[in-house]
């Protein structure tokens, strides 16, 4: 057995991550239809800002339907420089409940555009060391071209509207707010 069929077949639908305060889950969206007597699932949205160390199998395991031949992920980490200077950790801080509804419209916004089954967009808040996930997003569907498209529409419209902060902590005790260059409220220089 594969190390893939190993980790699927350790998930069944009926598991479920315990709901924090953090954790936001939206099923309001159309089941899909019934297709040789499948089971219907609803679409799922999952929406987590948390102070945790972010686990990409298991938010790639949150959006896993047995409709669906593709899972895309994006896993943003920290890197240990920026421009010449040694990098240590980030740290984020998010005025949460905008945050969330910022990611809802996009998750709406992109099944609008694709396709798509399940959606989990996991943000760490707090200090992220170097080489530690910052961001996990998730987007299952039935073939693989709707949710790359949607993973990355995802990145690029969460930095450019989501009201998240990043501050680089460097090595000789210095650090420095980063302005997201594609938020669309930063001024240019």
């Amino acid at each position: 057995m594969s190390s893939w069929e190993i980790s699927s077949s350790n998930f069944s639908q009926e598991t479920k991550l315990p709901l924090s305060p953090q954790l936001v889950e939206d099923n309001a969206f159309q089941p899909c239809r019934k297709n040789m007597g499948e089971v219907e699932e609803k679409s799922k949205d999952i929406i987590k800002c948390t102070a945790e160390k972010l686990s990409v199998d298991e938010v790639s395991q949150l959006v896993i339907s047995p409709m669906c031949g593709a899972v895309s992920l994006f896993v943003g980490t920290t890197r240990n420089n920026f421009e010449g200077e040694k990098v240590i950790s980030l740290e984020y801080e998010a005025y949460i409940p905008m945050a969330e509804n910022e990611i809802r419209k996009i998750c709406s916004d992109i099944r609008q555009k694709w396709p798509v089954k399940h959606i989990a967009v996991f943000h760490r808040l707090g200090l992220v060391p170097v080489s530690e996930a910052s961001i996990v997003i998730a987007v299952s569907s039935v073939h693989r071209a709707a949710s790359l498209a949607a993973v990355s529409y995802a990145i690029d419209t969460l930095k450019a509207k989501v009201p998240i902060w990043k501050k680089e902590m460097y090595e000789e005790s210095s650090s420095s707010w980063k302005r997201n260059k594609e938020c669309f409220w930063a001024t240019s220089d």
